[in-house]
């Protein structure tokens, strides 16, 4: 396999170049770009650069509007809502930052609210920006259908991730908790898909209900809930916030992120911001570096997200490797 290595910054390069010849405007393309290099810097490959030739596809056949400016409202003090108008996440969701911060640090927590929008990519990368403000970030987004209830076969709910990321006090995250409502990101799946590799069995079913190492078979089912019953659990309350509370469309009813068919999938995201000093009594940063540390303290345990900041260095160190085949059907589009 014939594979090239890139700096972080070539990586950004890359996917703009790729973005703005599929037609997004600089404002749409920027911020996506940059995602795009921090998902390769964490090493997680299924959001970097794999991804680029489905967001140029899908600019192209209209599921996403390459020139949509978004449009934020405050309709109180303490709720911040952005309509992506049906462009990428990442600007909407930019552009909602700059309110939410300030609004949190004055009131002591806020809501964002982003309707109207696409996939998010790693939505830990969007808390994290709040965290880095010295704020805890809880994030939501919600995605199309494609994991049923116990007990069903119909997909109701996405995989549906959540976020959670610590502030550590100097600018930085002392914790990134970001994990989907399923065993496995559906992107996963999609990128065996593409290669032709199997899956393990436990990742999803196929339209029968039934266990596949099939990706496509996987693709055309359902995916299997994390922890059974809880995990559906846990997808139903990422749907409340990320649609139901955001004003988007339900996973139910949304087009699929893979494929050109459907339109835009209008999808959500919702954000909450805190200050930690308004509520703890001044005690969050004892609390939390105690607790951190029995995790830390213990041999063979560690933090979760602790293997993606462990990537950063390495990562911004070395450049990173991208196949030689991705690089071309990227280049294809510019």
């Amino acid at each position: 396999m014939n594979e090239q290595r890139l700096t972080l910054a070539e990586v950004e390069a890359t996917a703009l170049r790729a973005l703005k010849a599929a037609g997004a405007t600089g404002r749409q393309a920027e911020p996506l770009a940059r995602a795009v290099a921090a998902a390769e810097r964490d090493g997680i490959a299924s959001h970097g650069l794999a991804y680029v030739p489905i967001y140029c596809e899908h600019l192209q056949c209209g599921k996403v509007v390459g020139s949509a400016e978004p449009a934020l409202s405050q309709p109180r003090p303490g709720a911040v809502v952005v309509d992506a108008g049906s462009g990428f996440a990442h600007p909407a969701i930019e552009a909602g930052l700059a309110a939410l911060l300030p609004a949190a640090r004055a009131l002591g927590c806020a809501g964002l609210a982003v309707r109207n929008s696409y996939n998010c990519g790693v939505l830990g990368y969007h808390v994290e920006r709040i965290a880095a403000e010295g704020l805890l970030g809880l994030g939501f987004t919600n995605a199309p259908a494609s994991i049923a209830p116990a007990g069903g076969k119909t997909p109701v709910i996405g995989t549906n991730p959540f976020a959670l990321a610590v502030p550590d006090g100097e600018g930085g995250t002392a914790l990134v908790i970001d994990q989907s409502a399923s065993v496995v990101a559906k992107s996963e799946i999609m990128v065996r898909a593409r290669e032709g590799q199997p899956i393990p069995e436990h990742w999803a079913f196929d339209s029968e209900g039934r266990p596949t190492d099939d990706p496509a078979a996987a693709l055309k089912g359902s995916m299997a809930p994390s922890g059974g019953h809880k995990g559906f659990g846990a997808g139903l309350m990422t749907e409340l916030f990320a649609a139901a509370l955001a004003g988007a469309t339900l996973g139910k009813d949304a087009s699929p992120f893979s494929g050109p068919a459907g339109g835009p999938p209008r999808t959500g995201q919702f954000f909450l911001a805190v200050d930690p000093e308004g509520f703890s009594g001044g005690l969050f940063a004892e609390r939390r570096d105690a607790l951190l540390a029995a995790i830390a303290g213990q041999e063979g345990a560690r933090l979760p997200g602790a293997r993606r900041l462990a990537n950063r260095d390495r990562f911004a160190a070395e450049g990173v490797s991208v196949r030689s085949d991705l690089l071309e059907r990227i280049a294809a589009f510019g």
